[in-house]
């Protein structure tokens, strides 16, 4: 395996870069971008294969008919929804049209909140989250935060990424109720499909009916179809109008449009799958709680954050467990908000995790295997704020 593909960019490398620098003997198990790995099912990836000439040959419908379909499907007006390629498109298109200077976002936190609006010139107001509270948001502290900086747009990832803290829906509306006088206030749920806390976490219902709020969703990372870039947003219909009349006809692919129109007759499928996710989940935080001197953060997302005992580096780490087992894990090194001595690992089954600890194992408590590294400045990104 190549390990100069994980220092040449700040983002993570694709899986598709990895197994063009690999020997060709075995792909890497994917504990880096969260995934579902339950879903599809091998009967709807076999269902999609046969019709791949037909899905690959010819345009797909404008995006207002597979918006339609996504919304008949999920109980939403068609005209409170907004379809992008991927959530990064619809990310974008908020940045240029409805944040006009500054934008409020807690950390750490998914890259492109904070980078998207700093690229157009929009001040970031940073709130830390701190490793001391396990990274919870307190929703008081943060509205007290937002007026003392004066941010006109406020941002949640609920979960968030890449801890996978939650906050529960009522704790979300009254946030909602408290910031009802800014210009807009983002909730990114993302992954709140992965949620179990509570039956219905999400808010969308009530972003369609509230003057000021957007909810986005994500498509790939619930449905394991990372590949086919397709996310959604739900706000009442002027904010949701606004960024769909700014969108390309066909900004989306005959691939989302197939797999849109296939979801009513998997809900079951897709269902099963989060259960197995969320049972591995557990599974997967006793695991890694037990390991020494490892911390573990509680998780309502595809994914654990873990802190590496005291002297620890996950640059390494990262390395070691890529080069010597096959395993491509998210050291946190590059995210505002953390640094290097912190991981993010994606829930997976139980045969992948047997592999990943016996790495960690191996490079955490072998004393023979290496000296000891001392964390240094070289290994953190020079924006990265201390936890």
């Amino acid at each position: 395996m190549e390990l100069s593909l994980l220092r040449a960019q700040a983002h993570s490398p694709s899986y598709f870069s990895l197994l063009r620098g690999s020997d060709g003997q075995r792909p890497p198990v994917d504990f880096c971008i969260p995934c579902n790995p339950y879903f599809p099912t091998p009967e709807i990836f076999e269902h999609l294969g046969r019709n791949l000439e037909t899905i690959l040959k010819f345009y797909p419908s404008g995006a207002d008919t597979i918006t339609a379909e996504l919304a008949a499907t999920m109980g939403l007006h068609p005209k409170t929804v907004a379809m992008g390629n991927g959530s990064t498109e619809l990310i974008t298109w908020i940045d240029h049209l409805l944040v006009r200077e500054s934008l409020a976002i807690p950390i750490p936190t998914f890259g492109r909140w904070t980078d998207q609006p700093m690229e157009t010139g929009k001040r970031v107001d940073m709130y830390p989250l701190l490793e001391s509270r396990g990274f919870a948001l307190n929703v008081n502290d943060y509205v007290s935060f937002i007026r003392t900086r004066g941010s006109r747009v406020a941002v949640i990832c609920n979960p968030n990424n890449p801890d996978g803290g939650y906050l529960p829906k009522h704790e979300v509306l009254h946030l909602l109720d408290q910031l009802i006088d800014l210009d807009l206030v983002i909730v990114d749920e993302s992954f709140g499909d992965f949620v179990d806390a509570e039956p219905y976490p999400g808010v969308a219902a009530e972003a369609a009916v509230r003057p000021n709020v957007i909810v986005l969703r994500s498509l790939g990372k619930n449905f394991g179809l990372h590949g086919i870039r397709f996310g959604y947003l739900v706000a009442n219909p002027a904010l949701a109008g606004k960024i769909a009349d700014a969108l390309p006809k066909w900004n989306l692919n005959s691939f989302a449009e197939v797999v849109v129109f296939m979801m009513k007759q998997c809900m079951g499928e897709y269902q099963e799958s989060l259960r197995r996710l969320a049972q591995d989940r557990r599974a997967m935080y006793h695991q890694l709680s037990c390991m020494p001197e490892l911390t573990v953060f509680p998780s309502q997302g595809n994914f654990l954050l873990v802190k590496l005992p005291s002297g620890f580096d996950g640059v390494p780490l990262r390395d070691h467990l890529l080069a010597e087992h096959g395993v491509y894990v998210r050291e946190c090194g590059n995210k505002l908000g953390t640094t290097s001595q912190f991981l993010r690992l994606v829930v997976r089954p139980q045969e992948d995790v047997r592999r990943l600890l016996v790495g960690m194992t191996q490079f955490l408590y072998s004393g023979s295997l290496h000296e000891v590294p001392v964390i240094g400045v070289h290994h953190r990104h020079p924006n990265s704020l201390s936890a």
